[in-house]
């Protein structure tokens, strides 16, 4: 496995509001961020809005989401659903040895034009568990920050007020991870064990969708009570 201790990760998939939040939370935090799209001029864009949030000291890029996942040993993946497995495939030729793909996917029943409150059956188990089958041998597959809101992530003067549940089937991927989750103020690591349990994870995304269309809000998150302080 690749050392991801550098800080630097790239978000394929970063234009949009979920991976935009992680960019501008990471970025706040000294780390450096790639930002992939198909579009490289939306991810430079993408890039520069950061930079204009966080600060011009930002360590901050954009470019074609093939060229960005080659500068990170750390990659996020965060497209809809429909579009997980085609950019999955794109990518598969361009891995590195060793580098880990963390999977923000939620098989929502809206990416097919029903209601973004209802989870679609997925034949792997999960969406993670589809991502773990599109990727190359050896390539680290983790599952998180599905129930993480985009809207908190992207108001950068408040703390996030949710855990970000880890799934990966290596016990040693999932501690990895934890210096990525408390990088974000407010956000804490639970450790969710294997990547089969992300699929109730990821249907937890839309019992939040419904919870905030009740509540006329988009901040709702999850704590698990009882954990070690």
């Amino acid at each position: 496995m690749s050392d991801i201790s550098d800080k630097t990760v790239t978000i394929v998939g970063g234009t949009g509001d979920q991976g935009y939040g992680l960019a501008l939370r990471w970025a706040r935090a000294g780390f450096r961020v790639i930002i992939g799209s198909r579009d490289p001029a939306r991810a430079q864009e993408a890039a520069d809005r950061v930079k204009s949030l966080v600060g011009a000291a930002a360590r901050v890029e954009g470019y074609e989401n093939l060229h960005a996942m080659t500068q990170a040993p750390l990659v996020v993946l965060s497209v809809p659903f429909t579009a997980q497995v085609k950019t999955l495939v794109a990518m598969r030729g361009a891995w590195k040895a060793g580098q880990v793909l963390i999977d923000l996917t939620v098989p929502l029943e809206a990416s097919v034009g029903g209601s973004a409150s209802k989870i679609l059956g997925v034949w792997a188990g999960s969406a993670a568990q589809q991502a773990a089958a599109n990727v190359p041998a050896g390539i680290e597959v983790a599952a998180a920050f599905h129930n993480v809101s985009a809207h908190a992530l992207q108001h950068l003067d408040t703390p996030v007020d949710c855990d970000a549940i880890v799934c990966a089937d290596s016990p040693e991927t999932r501690k990895l991870l934890r210096p990525w989750v408390e990088a974000i103020p407010g956000c804490r690591y639970v450790d969710g064990g294997k990547l089969e349990n992300a699929r109730i994870v990821e249907s937890i995304t839309a019992l939040l969708v419904g919870i905030n269309r009740r509540y006329k809000i988009k901040l709702s998150g999850i704590r698990v009570t009882g954990l070690p302080q």
